[in-house]
C-alpha cells in the first residue's frame, strides 16, 4: 500500500531528513515550510507559514489534490525563539536571548501547538470520513514536564503539542490511527560547535532522528502509541 505523507519544517535539518527517509521507504510525501529548497529531492516542496490558521486545512487539500489521501503526519515545525525570564540576553553558549513578551509567546505557540493541533484535526476528520483504518501521526518535541530553562516558551509549546499528540493517539485509536511524540537528543542541523560537544556529550543526528520517525510512520510501528520515546 503507498501511503501519503505531510512533513512539516521540511526545509532544512531533522525535517528535510525525515522526508527524504519517507520518499527513500517509498511514501509520497508533501514536504512544507517557510521557504523550500533542494533538500527533500522527491517531494512535493510547498512553502507555507504555519502561524496562518488557514494554513493547515490548505496543505491537506493540496496533498489531496495532488498526492492523495495523506494517511501519516510529521509536525516536525518549530517558531523556536529563546527567551527567559531572566535578565540574562546569552545563554551560556553565547546565543542570544530576549525576555519572554506577548510576541515570543505568540510566536512560538502559533507554530508548535496551534498548527499541530489544527494540522491533527484537520488528518483525523478527513481520515474518518473516508473510513480510512491506517493512520500515524508524529511529532518532534523538546524540553519536559519539568520546563526548559533557557527556552522557556519553546519548552511550554512543546509540551502543549505532547498533549494533544496523547489525546490524538487516544480519540483515535479505533480508527487505526498510532500518535506518538519523539525526543531527540541535541542534534547537530549546523549550530553544534565544539563547545556545545563538549558540554553536552552524545550528539545525534538528524537522520538519525529520521530513522526512528520513518520506524513509527511504517507497519512495523504498529503497537507503539501515546508515547514520547525520548532519544539519547
Amino acid at each position: 500500500m503507498s501511503h501519503v505523507a505531510i512533513v512539516t519544517g521540511a526545509g532544512f535539518g531533522i525535517g528535510a531528513a525525515i522526508a527524504r527517509r519517507l520518499v527513500a521507504g517509498g511514501v509520497t510525501v508533501l514536504g512544507t515550510d517557510l521557504q523550500v529548497g533542494d533538500d527533500t529531492p522527491g517531494a512535493l516542496a510547498v512553502a507555507a507559514d504555519l502561524s496562518d490558521p488557514d494554513a493547515p486545512a490548505e496543505l491537506f487539500e493540496r496533498a489531496y489534490a495532488e498526492l492523495g489521501p495523506v494517511d501519516i503526519l510529521v509536525n516536525n515545525a518549530s517558531g523556536w525563539v529563546q527567551d527567559t525570564f531572566t535578565p540574562a540576553t546569552t545563554d551560556r553558549f553565547g546565543r542570544p536571548m530576549q525576555p519572554v513578551t506577548v510576541e515570543t509567546f505568540q510566536r512560538q505557540f502559533a507554530v508548535d501547538t496551534m498548527a499541530p493541533a489544527l494540522l491533527i484535526g484537520e488528518f483525523a476528520r478527513r481520515h474518518i470520513d473516508r473510513g480510512a483504518a491506517w493512520g500515524r501521526i508524529v511529532g518532534l518535541t523538546s524540553g519536559g514536564p519539568l520546563g526548559f530553562p533557557q527556552e522557556v516558551s519553546y519548552g511550554a509549546a512543546k509540551a502543549a503539542q505532547d498533549n494533544y499528540t496523547m489525546s490524538a493517539a487516544s480519540e483515535l485509536a479505533d480508527h487505526g490511527v498510532t500518535a506518538n511524540m519523539v525526543h531527540p537528543p541535541v542534534t547537530d542541523t549546523g549550530w553544534v560547535t565544539d563547545e556545545v560537544r563538549t558540554a553536552v556529550g552524545r550528539v545525534g543526528t538528524p537522520d538519525g532522528v529520521a530513522e526512528v520517525v520513518a520506524w513509527l510512520a511504517s507497519d512495523a510501528g504498529s503497537l507503539v502509541s501515546g508515547n514520547v520515546i525520548v532519544l539519547r
